[in-house]
């Protein structure tokens, strides 16, 4: 094989994952995916699409050894191949929110009140709930929640948090994560315990972002 040819194919090997994350779809597939392994039905309902497009979208990461899957009973699941796939997509994001105005427009008006962000950073964060100066609280699903999260968070799942109202303290500051900055349940507690009188923040981090800076994570087994 000589060099021509023995580089382009080095590049072509690379390009597959650029391939595989040029849609925006597979990119949220891969953003879920970083919460835990989940069917090809729950994801079709995640990205409200039917199940044929994102079994399509699903083989296009597998193809490029990002996700693999396995048969549960008569349901499929996936997940990613390793915890470099989910900060692949956590550089991606980063790289396009430093250079696309429009991406950095849009996230600021996800972002409209500021007062609503947490102002501590990740390792004060840490401390904080550490000493019980703050509550973290994990608004996704609780399936999520025991594949990985922050240290000392508590698990309070949108849908749940009218019905347990009474396990947060008022006199405390509650701070809500969700999965990363895109993602809009942790926007949902806010504004809901707001309504209800809580002293409540978010921070944009998921556990993708947490691991990404070197961070410890949690698992249910931890616990």
């Amino acid at each position: 094989m000589d060099k021509r040819t023995l580089k382009d194919l080095l590049y072509e090997q690379v390009a597959r994952i650029g391939k595989a994350v040029s849609s925006p779809k597979r990119l949220e597939l891969l953003e879920l995916l970083a919460q835990g392994e989940k069917t090809v039905e729950a994801l079709a309902a995640e990205l409200s699409i039917d199940i044929k497009l994102a079994s399509a979208h699903l083989k296009a990461l597998k193809d490029a050894r990002l996700a693999t899957s396995r048969r549960d009973g008569k349901y499929r699941v996936y997940r990613l191949t390793g915890s470099d796939v989910a900060g692949l997509w956590v550089m991606l994001r980063q790289v396009a929110e430093e250079h696309l105005l429009a991406l950095r427009l849009a996230l600021d008006r996800m972002v409209a009140d500021p007062a609503r962000l947490a102002s501590v950073g990740r390792e004060e964060l840490l401390e904080q709930a550490r000493r019980g100066d703050i509550i973290v609280i994990d608004v996704r699903p609780q399936a999520e929640y025991a594949t990985a999260h922050l240290p000392f968070a508590r698990s309070m799942p949108v849908a749940e948090i009218e019905k347990r109202l009474t396990e947060l303290p008022t006199g405390k500051e509650i701070v809500a994560y969700c999965r990363g900055p895109f993602c809009l349940l942790a926007d949902e507690a806010v504004a809901l315990l707001g309504a209800k009188g809580y002293r409540i923040r978010k921070i944009l981090d998921g556990v993708s972002e947490w691991q990404a800076a070197g961070l410890p994570l949690q698992t249910a087994v931890d616990e």
